[in-house]
């Protein structure tokens, strides 16, 4: 009987952990993700794609949703202009069909 309810639990946490709902933060210091974003695919870590809907955005889709309120999101990410400070690297799609990790 623990057995699922364990299962279930680890699953929650995993996939909750992991989600994409995104925060900007103008702080480096309170980011979960240093963004960089490169102008050519080739370059990337995950290509995102940004969607109008929460209820999208899945673990390492690459479909994020923005919100508003930095209690909701599963990731702060502060955008960088410099690729060496990068903690992942991303190119922005404008189909969901290419979004994901690389």
């Amino acid at each position: 009987m623990k057995q699922p309810i364990l299962l279930a639990l680890f699953f929650i946490i995993f996939v909750g952990a992991h989600a994409q709902k995104v925060f900007k933060t103008s702080h480096k210091s309170e980011a979960d993700k240093i963004i960089y974003v490169t102008g050519h695919k080739s370059e990337a870590d995950m290509i995102v794609f940004e969607t109008k809907y929460k209820s999208e955005s899945k673990p390492y889709s690459g479909i994020w949703f923005w919100t508003e309120h930095k209690s909701e999101a599963d990731w702060k990410v502060y955008f960088t202009k410099y690729k060496s400070e990068a903690t992942l690297k991303i190119y922005i799609t404008k189909y969901k069909s290419e979004a994901g990790m690389k």
